[in-house]
């Protein structure tokens, strides 16, 4: 008798145990064999479906009942001692559990529960499968060590689920499906080089070019260094995307790793980084990993779809809450690609916006990562935040920028200005009198008032994220060539214009935020350099009565601190003062850089063997105010897709389609249209707006806002 694993859709190829084991093992032990635990990986695909050799399931492969077969090879393996496997077999398909107790009885969704259940008979697996040796894994302890071990978990969870999933997909696909077939990182380093080598000519660092130059000599000279962490503090204009890109193929190439990742908090740099990167490396070679991705070549979709389940692609750029919800989750879909961030170099763009509630559980994550798994850290940002205390003593971070002062004072292109409380009076005439000025507000109801007080000048323009994507970027569009022509532009908006915007505004007024907040803001003042330093101020001043709009709480501790340092500091933009307001918020901020306490659980789960996966997962949520997705069609662009889910369509392309009319709401916002009767729900959680007067080109969604801070995927 043979045992199946598979049996193909047409009924014809069949897929035994034996072959799907040893497939699965020898995908998972390569995938393992990138941070040197080769027979860890093979270990576990040798033994996870071994389940599948009772009786029952081989009724169920031909239409009987469900039955559990990932206890078995779990089981087998608990009573070896061996939790790590147990945990990684156990979950294959449902998930890492979460540990439980010595009180669960059996069949309760935890590990205990589960090697306590009842199972099918399972032992002809001994004819033909021989239960492997699992030597010590060369894994060094940070912290208290739970940490590191559950980390070991994630990372050998994921090789299994994704040579699984490989294996699998191959046999149902007969080998049709085709992966991979991307430029080496060496090809890629070559058409960089190529691409950057006229420029390595600028010696001149009285020049802007000469500045840049000099910058990217040092990426591409600190790019043979040994693996480890390094900050890249580049002053705005200072050409950090390219030089980065630079630092980390040379890196990359030196060190024989297998991927580059960044990982940027908002689509609109991703959007602009990737495609930076493609027209270099290639479109085929960079994947670009978040919710606003449109793919018009069904035949690019197959591929780019394919690398984004596991990040199988040479470049990946992704969000802050992609990667990081990834790394402590449970769930098979996001696990699948963590081993795929081992042997890499990891380039986290805007650095200072590292999750704060989750700091310190995102640092332990970096840590191990850089100090078991062969990557490399990489804290890029123009406003560096001082994090070295909390990474670990073996980890030293080095800096690869040159010059830091020097280069901050070559590049300073604004004046500030602290106009300390003004009344929204003040502000109104300051703005009508500017030909093209840019204001930033903390408020969304405050960005609408004051646009309602100077929209009927020619050219005035209001941002939020109460509109949808495509119409954020023709609105982005029109601002752009505005100020290219000279022409009379006055913007209005919330901080997400802040970062990966590329505006250049000859003023800025922007209201008290973090330091950081305030030095993108003045990111946008005098841009290109085109115009006398002197000329180019950004003013930051408090709005009289502020304090009676709703902020939410996480901007309000930024803006305390930011007070305290403007009155100690001289220069708010310096990097004194930089380091100064990093200092302070996260000494205010103590215990809540670990909100949940994820670190603690996990080191306690060290002594047991019990750890709470699940229950980390449900905790970890970087987004925490709950959103909720409504759909505009108010133009036929967006009546297409809208029809096709009415039809009951479902894809993940279709929904990243819909995606570009759609706009996020705070549950508060959505009950109060919902309640009024103005939305129509539709499939798959979406809402459409049924009144479209509602949604107006000026503003975009019409509801009572009060909050500043934006709903980023």
């Amino acid at each position: 008798m043979m045992f199946l694993a598979h049996i193909s859709e047409d009924k014809l190829r069949e897929q035994s145990i034996l072959d799907h084991l040893e497939g699965t093992a020898e995908l998972a032990g390569e995938f393992a064999s990138a941070f040197g635990t080769e027979a860890w990986g093979y270990g576990c695909g040798m033994m996870h479906d071994i389940g599948k050799y009772s009786d029952s399931f081989q009724k169920r492969i031909h239409g009987g009942k469900l039955t559990d077969h990932a206890t078995a090879g779990a089981r087998e393996l608990y009573q070896r001692h061996n939790y790590v496997c147990a945990y990684c077999i156990s979950g294959h398909h449902t998930g890492l559990l979460d540990g439980g107790s010595a009180a669960d009885v059996g069949g309760e969704a935890t590990l205990m529960g589960r090697m306590r259940k009842q199972t099918d008979d399972y032992q002809e697996f001994r004819k033909e499968v021989k239960i492997p040796v699992f030597p010590p894994p060369p894994l060094k302890q940070l912290g208290k060590g739970g940490f590191s071990l559950s980390f070991f978990i994630r990372i050998l969870f994921s090789c299994l689920v994704d040579a699984d999933y490989l294996d699998t997909e191959k046999f149902m696909t007969d080998g049709t499906i085709k992966r991979g077939a991307f430029d080496s990182i060496e090809t890629l380093f070559d058409r960089l080089f190529h691409h950057v080598e006229p420029w390595l000519d600028h010696g001149d660092i009285s020049t802007v070019n000469g500045r840049r130059t000099q910058i990217l000599k040092a990426c591409l000279e600190k790019g043979k260094e040994k693996q480890g962490i390094f900050r890249l503090t580049v002053p705005t204009g200072g050409g950090k995307t390219i030089s980065s890109l630079a630092f980390a193929l040379q890196h990359a190439a030196e060190h024989h790793l297998d991927r580059i990742i960044y990982v940027i908090p908002y689509t609109s740099i991703i959007e602009q980084n990737a495609q930076v990167f493609k027209d270099i490396l290639g479109e085929n070679n960079v994947l670009e990993d978040h919710c606003n991705v449109v793919y018009e070549d069904p035949d690019k979709l197959n591929k780019i779809q394919l690398a984004s389940e596991n990040w199988d692609c040479p470049v990946v750029v992704t969000t802050n809450v992609q990667f990081f919800e990834s790394l402590f989750s449970n769930k098979t879909s996001k696990c699948r690609k963590l081993h795929n961030i081992t042997n890499s170099v990891i380039i986290f763009d805007e650095a200072q916006m590292l999750p704060v509630n989750y700091l310190k559980p995102c640092i332990q994550a970096i840590s191990e990562l850089v100090y078991n798994y062969h990557s490399t850290a990489v804290l890029c940002t123009a406003t560096q935040p001082s994090l070295q205390s909390f990474f670990p003593p073996q980890l030293e971070a080095m800096e690869i920028c040159p010059e830091i002062q020097e280069q901050y004072a070559f590049f300073r292109r604004t004046v500030f200005r602290n106009a300390g409380e003004i009344t929204e009076e003040f502000l109104v005439n300051q703005l009508k009198e500017q030909v093209q000025v840019l204001c930033i507000l903390n408020s969304r109801k405050k960005v609408q008032q004051i646009f309602n007080e100077i929209k009927e000048l020619e050219g005035t323009y209001h941002l939020s994220t109460f509109m949808y994507p495509r119409h954020r970027k023709k609105v982005l569009a029109e601002i752009r060539n505005r100020l290219k022509m000279g022409l009379p532009c006055r913007l209005i908006a919330t901080s997400l214009v802040e970062a990966g915007v590329d505006f250049d505004f000859p003023t800025v007024f922007r209201e008290m935020a973090g330091v950081d907040s305030m030095i993108q803001a003045a990111g946008r003042c005098n841009r290109e350099g085109k115009r006398a330093k002197e000329d180019c101020v950004t003013t930051i001043f408090t709005l009289e009565n502020a304090e009676e709009l709703h902020i939410p709480q996480s901007l309000r501790l930024p803006v305390s601190v930011a007070q305290q340092v403007a009155e100690k500091q001289e220069d708010i933009a310096s990097l004194e003062a930089i380091a100064d307001y990093f200092n302070r918020l996260y000494h205010f901020r103590g215990e809540s850089l670990d909100s949940k306490k994820i670190i603690e659980q996990m080191e306690a789960g060290g002594k047991s063997f019990l750890f709470p996966f699940t229950m980390v997962a449900e905790q970890f949520r970087l987004i925490e105010n709950n959103t909720r997705t409504i759909l505009i069609d108010r133009n036929q662009e967006a009546e297409i897709p809208v029809k096709r889910l009415r039809r009951g369509e479902c894809s993940c392309q279709l929904i990243r389609d819909i995606g570009q009319y759609c706009v996020n709401v705070y549950e508060e916002d959505f009950e109060k249209l919902n309640g009024a009767g103005r939305l129509e729900a539709l499939e798959l959680g979406f809402f459409i707006l049924r009144n479209k007067e509602q949604y107006t080109e000026e503003m975009g969604l019409q509801i009572e806002a009060e909050r500043g801070d934006a709903v980023i995927f």
